[in-house]
């Protein structure tokens, strides 16, 4: 039977570049920053031009699908994840980095069918790296077939997280308590390049082992979700229980092993779900 979401995937190939074209041009120019949710949570102009751009786009090829966008949301779209087909979408993950032209910013589109992920497009527009995974099919990044790394020795990894965009004290001294008890252990370091997808794409790559975060959302993991597991690697929630694609936190680790090892470690900071009003 031929696959039924190849086209699509083909399809959100084809956008992520599109949307590449954009940011690469307007990360020249000069640009009107908002802010969101914290003075650290930001939006520009390009993120709301290039959700439209692919909004309107995959609308009209296949009007029959769902959509979640990060700034439909902040627009005040309901953020529900239901069993047909839908596309998640973050027109630039990173717009901290590309506000201050910091080179890692993607585009991100992840696509599920009954709330299960069937393939993801992330797209380093400024490192002109297309990576993408579909179920069962295995994970690439410019054709280059990714694996994870098999490195379980927490002691001998090296892992990817951020601090966040929420600045209130209680959540950053959280934050930072991770960080140290996760050095203390002790691993060879922490590293980050300002966006999730990204991050998560490194750990399917094999150079970094593992990564976590909290406070993220939907559009930040679920391109590069299926991107990991296609590559060897696993989801995890923070708490060592199944990974929830509303639930706005994540283990992506090369293994099980080095996953649960890491949930054993850090505090869960409190973040209304996604999929909560």
């Amino acid at each position: 039977m031929a696959d039924p979401w190849q086209e699509c995937m083909d399809y959100a190939v084809t956008l992520a570049r599109q949307a590449g074209e954009v940011v690469r041009e307007a990360i020249k120019n000069e640009m009107n920053v908002m802010v969101k949710s914290s003075p650290a949570d930001l939006v520009t102009a390009t993120d709301q031009k290039i959700e439209k751009m692919l909004l309107s786009s995959i609308k009209e090829k296949y009007p029959s699908h769902s959509f979640i966008g990060e700034e439909s949301v902040a627009a005040g779209e309901k953020s529900v994840l239901t069993d047909s087909p839908t596309w998640i979408i973050d027109p630039i993950d990173g717009t901290t980095n590309f506000v201050h032209r910091f080179p890692f910013v993607a585009v991100s589109i992840g696509f599920t069918v009954n709330k299960k992920m069937e393939f993801g497009v992330v797209y380093s527009c400024l490192e002109d790296k297309m990576y993408t995974g579909r179920k069962g099919k295995g994970a690439f990044c410019n054709g280059q077939k990714l694996q994870v790394s098999k490195q379980e020795d927490i002691t001998k990894s090296l892992l990817v997280t951020e601090f966040g965009s929420s600045r209130t004290p209680e959540t950053v001294r959280i934050i930072l308590s991770n960080l140290e008890r996760l050095l203390c252990v002790p691993i060879h370091g922490i590293r980050g390049v300002g966006t999730a997808a990204i991050n998560m794409c490194l750990v399917a790559t094999g150079v970094a082992d593992a990564y976590y975060e909290m406070g993220i959302h939907c559009w930040d993991m679920a391109g590069a979700g299926i991107i990991v597991t296609e590559a060897g690697g696993v989801l995890m929630d923070v708490t060592g229980e199944p990974f929830d694609l509303m639930s706005r936190r994540i283990i992506a680790a090369n293994s099980k092993t080095l996953a649960e090892r890491i949930a054993r470690e850090i505090q869960v900071v409190p973040f209304q779900r996604d999929d909560e009003d």
